[in-house]
């Protein structure tokens, strides 16, 4: 567990590291002389998507339903940053591809609003279905995305808070 966090820091770390770069380099000088982080989909996937995934699984879990409304968003949000930077797959429409995850996330949405956990948990294995079906689609089938046994945030509280 330990691993997969020193492994999610060091990727997360690079994506800021490049996007401070990029920020950095505001003249037209500047921005030809910058080194290009180039990130490919699966850095993307690894280092954004699959944490809110686990996320999501996570506050699940634990029935945060205020935590949950809010992570929804940031998955959503995540994916249409995907797609801006990835637009295109080996030859598909990344829109395309990622119709698969359109019914679990206004599942997920729907679940989230009425507080089912049944439902919840329904939408969210179909989330995680859907991801496994892009894979197998895009001939990834090695990557294998599974509803969290344990948390690699240890510095996260997923439990409600009272209020």
């Amino acid at each position: 567990m330990i691993k997969a966090v020193v492994v999610q820091a060091v990727l997360v770390s690079v994506a800021v590291v490049g996007l401070a770069v990029a920020v950095k380099a505001q003249t037209p000088a500047a921005v030809d002389a910058a080194p290009r982080l180039r990130l490919g989909l699966g850095d993307l996937m690894t280092a954004f998507m699959q944490p809110r995934h686990a996320k999501l699984g996570l506050a699940g879990q634990a029935r945060n339903w205020p935590y949950l409304a809010y992570e929804r968003r940031e998955f959503e949000e995540t994916l249409e940053l995907i797609e801006r930077m990835v637009p295109r797959y080996r030859g598909t429409a990344m829109s395309d591809l990622l119709q698969v995850l359109k019914e679990p996330m206004a599942s997920l949405d729907a679940a989230i609003k009425a507080k089912d956990g049944a439902g919840y948990d329904a939408a969210y294995a179909r989330l995680t279905e859907g991801c496994n079906a892009c894979h197998v689609a895009t001939d990834h089938k090695m990557v294998v995305i599974q509803i969290p046994k344990a948390s690699t945030f240890p510095n996260q509280n997923f439990a409600p808070q009272t209020e």
